[in-house]
């Protein structure tokens, strides 16, 4: 255990779990140890199957908007965050996410970095960019359609609005649904760890081809949208409307250098 990763191999099945309980809000430096872990995993010939889990109630809930020092720590340093994050997609060891509890936000895009996914009914899920005023992030432009399919994407990401474990079965988010979500998603690890690891290193790289350089572009853009869309008033009200836990009053209104035009 280093830092907050800590990593159990038992057999060929590494198990990788964040531990800052209970909601796992992430920053560069832990997204940077978890692409640190799956590079020492993928160098470890003993490791075939990885599952990435979470210590405490939740999987994870994005970045810590509710801290303002947080929030604004993870927007300020989203270049390099985004570059830590295309390093999970390199991982060449197949990964499965155990979700449980809720995956919001970034934390969605860190359960869709994984090849799969098993979550319980009480997961929950949400693509609540929207409602914060401003760009979805963390590669999530092109995952979510590549699981979800372009039109219900389309949906999550516009509205914004949260569902459960077994809508997300239903739209292909979750490959597998099951009250027991860690030794479910070991159990599904395990079957792929026991067949040819060459072979399966290969099928992956093949299946995700093409895959890196989408999400490379797609970060680029993400980053440069949510830079644009912070400075808005939207984005305040946003922020405000989650702290207070109220429904935002958004308005559209351009940041005031902008409406005013250039000098």
């Amino acid at each position: 255990m280093t830092g907050d990763v800590r990593v159990d191999l038992a057999g060929h099945t590494a198990v990788v779990e964040l531990r800052r309980p209970p909601a796992n809000f992430f920053d560069t430096a832990l997204i940077t140890e978890l692409a640190d872990t799956y590079e020492a995993l993928d160098r470890d010939p003993s490791c075939r199957a990885i599952v990435l889990c979470s210590q405490g109630k939740h999987f994870c809930a994005g970045a810590d908007f509710g801290r303002p020092d947080q929030g604004n720590a993870v927007l300020d340093d989203t270049s390099e965050l985004y570059a830590q994050a295309l390093r999970l997609f390199r991982c060449q060891t197949p990964v499965v996410a155990a979700v449980q509890g809720a995956a919001i936000g970034g934390g969605l895009g860190l359960a869709l970095s994984a090849d799969f996914r098993v979550g319980g009914p009480g997961s929950r899920f949400a693509a609540n960019f929207s409602r914060l005023g401003f760009h979805p992030g963390f590669g999530i432009s092109v995952t979510l359609p590549a699981v979800v399919g372009q039109q219900k994407a389309l949906d999550y990401l516009l509205t914004g609005r949260r569902f459960k474990g077994e809508e997300a079965h239903r739209a292909g988010l979750l490959d597998e649904l099951a009250d027991d979500v860690r030794p479910r998603a070991i159990r599904l690890a395990d079957s792929m760890a026991s067949s040819a690891p060459l072979a399966v290193v290969s099928i992956k790289q093949t299946m995700r081809q093409g895959l890196i350089e989408r999400v490379a572009a797609a970060l680029d853009r993400e980053n440069r949208e949510q830079t644009r869309l912070r400075a808005t008033p939207d984005f305040a009200e946003g922020l405000a409307a989650s702290s207070q836990r109220r429904t935002p009053r958004f308005t559209g209104a351009l940041p005031e250098r902008a409406a005013q035009g250039p000098p």
